[in-house]
């Protein structure tokens, strides 16, 4: 895991974590970063990405090319804060969906950023829709609109983008599953006009109350577990052993221990 520059949006430093670069930031600077997007015209795409979208990538080469030329590529989980950490990106934290998705819709009501929410079962779309404007007030949803559950056909994917375009949507929240929706904000990105495609999986359910979130993560709290001595780590990622074992691997010849100090 090293410390790198970013890509596209290169004023915001990566941190390689097995091939995949996440964006060294906080929740103020993603959402500082949008704005300039829009402000400026920009078109770029927000992976928020967490150990399954890491550990996804490993086997599939497109997939990490695509979280690597993102606009951002935000740790929507503790592990990748830690490794960030530990990597020298001592200020990262948690930018997670559903807080970033109500931390822009704030920023919105004052900028007059208009949304579009796709994805999710029917009428979940809907639904969020609905509360974020009862607590947004003021906030532009110019669309919502339900998938089918399959993958698109390119015919299909280009009039989503037409979809789009008419709407005149600033931002375009993507509430699908990883890989699903980091593919199609792939696809969609030369074809819509939107400046912001930003995929946040569960967001959707969440704030339409289809799902209760997880309780938070004290981000100080890094519990020793029964591990290897030169590859301590903290629980959150020993409960995905698929993923500890090759972040210890790629350290533990330099560093004796899996300290995120």
């Amino acid at each position: 895991m090293d410390l790198k520059a970013g890509g596209r949006s290169a004023v915001i430093p990566r941190v390689d974590i097995l091939g995949v670069e996440v964006s060294a930031i906080d929740l103020d600077t993603a959402v500082e970063t949008i704005g300039n997007w829009i402000d400026s015209d920009e078109r770029e795409y927000v992976c928020v990405t967490g150990v399954h979208g890491v550990m996804e990538s490993l086997n599939d080469p497109g997939l990490k090319e695509i979280h690597n030329r993102s606009g951002l590529t935000t740790p929507d989980g503790m592990p990748l804060v830690w490794a960030s950490h530990f990597a020298g990106a001592k200020d990262t934290t948690r930018v997670y969906g559903p807080d970033l998705m109500l931390r822009v819709c704030a920023a919105s009501v004052e900028r007059d950023w208009r949304h579009f929410f796709y994805g999710s079962a029917p009428g979940t779309a809907d639904e969020l829709a609905r509360r974020v404007e009862r607590r947004f007030e003021g906030l532009d949803v110019v669309g919502t609109y339900s998938p089918p559950f399959r993958d698109l056909t390119e015919s299909e994917i280009e009039d989503v983008a037409q979809m789009l375009n008419d709407s005149g949507a600033d931002i375009v929240w993507i509430g699908l599953s990883t890989p699903k929706q980091e593919r199609l904000m792939d696809s969609l990105r030369p074809m819509v006009k939107a400046s912001a495609l930003i995929g946040v999986g569960a967001a959707f359910d969440i704030h339409a109350g289809n799902i209760k979130q997880a309780p938070p993560v004290d981000a100080r709290v890094r519990p020793r577990v029964a591990v290897p001595a030169h590859c301590r780590a903290p629980e959150a990622v020993a409960t995905v052993p698929a993923f500890q074992p090759p972040v210890c691997m790629e350290h533990s010849e330099e560093s004796p221990s899996y300290g995120l100090d």
